[in-house]
């Protein structure tokens, strides 16, 4: 394989660098790391590369933004190693989290849109009776889910009771109606830090919004990256010696 990928035209690494905005350095480090195939050698023992490396390297860097650098390493390694299944097996990997990415953010948005409007503002401190009674729980319920770290409630300083401020409410709230929702304890914890970093409900939405944009480009991103590693796979199949030849 090695002498045929040095057939055709000569690059230099600096070709393949400024295609890409790179510096040659970035251009070795990927060869060193296997994202790239091996270079040949001049006499002198300078790099040289061919349109081979150079289609390793757009694919590469397509598949990047879709699946993260690390991975997106892993799977050059796995094709320029000959593991074609195992780079194919990465890359449904990174397929399936994005589609759990996307269930998530749908219970999200589902438990938003489900959660049934109060006819007052709740009060500003609620102790865990007064709050699992609005709820329809019970108390037992409420310390569950504290130390499943969906709710936070403080502590009086004189009484240690638990007392539950506004954020609190809600996000009893919000968990309660996710766990109607079939929801693991577990699936609901990463939900209700989503909504404490937005800075509570209304804000989330615009979070929301943000988020399914992030995950459409990821997915977009994917699709290009696909496309730049099959025009890779079929420019390594041409550079492969033919049997017999």
């Amino acid at each position: 394989m090695g002498k045929n990928l040095q057939t055709g035209k000569r690059l230099r690494p600096v070709d393949l660098a400024r295609e890409h905005g790179l510096s040659t350095q970035a251009v070795r480090n990927y060869e060193e790391a296997g994202i790239l195939p091996a270079a040949g050698r001049t006499p002198h023992g300078y790099r040289t590369y061919t349109p081979l490396h150079a289609a390793a390297l757009r694919a590469f860097l397509a598949l990047a933004p879709g699946h993260g650098h690390q991975k997106a390493t892993s799977i050059m390694r796995a094709v320029n190693q000959g593991a074609v299944d195992a780079a194919f097996r990465l890359i449904d990997e990174s397929h399936a989290q994005l589609l759990d990415d996307r269930r998530t953010l749908q219970a999200v948005e589902n438990a938003l849109r489900d959660l049934e409007p109060t006819t007052a503002p709740e009060p500003g401190d609620m102790f865990i009776g007064l709050l699992a009674e609005a709820l329809g729980i019970r108390p037992a319920t409420l310390r569950t889910w504290e130390r499943a770290g969906l709710v936070r409630p403080r502590r009086d300083p004189l009484t240690g009771y638990r007392v539950y401020g506004e954020a609190d409410v809600r996000d009893a709230r919000l968990a309660h109606q996710l766990r109607r929702g079939g929801y693991l304890l577990e699936q609901i914890a990463p939900l209700i830090a989503q909504v404490r970093t937005a800075g509570g409900l209304e804000p989330l939405e615009a979070a929301l919004c943000d988020w399914r944009a992030r995950l459409s480009a990821r997915g977009r991103a994917m699709l290009t990256g696909a496309a730049e590693l099959d025009a890779y796979l079929r420019e390594r199949a041409g550079a492969e010696p033919r049997p017999g030849g």
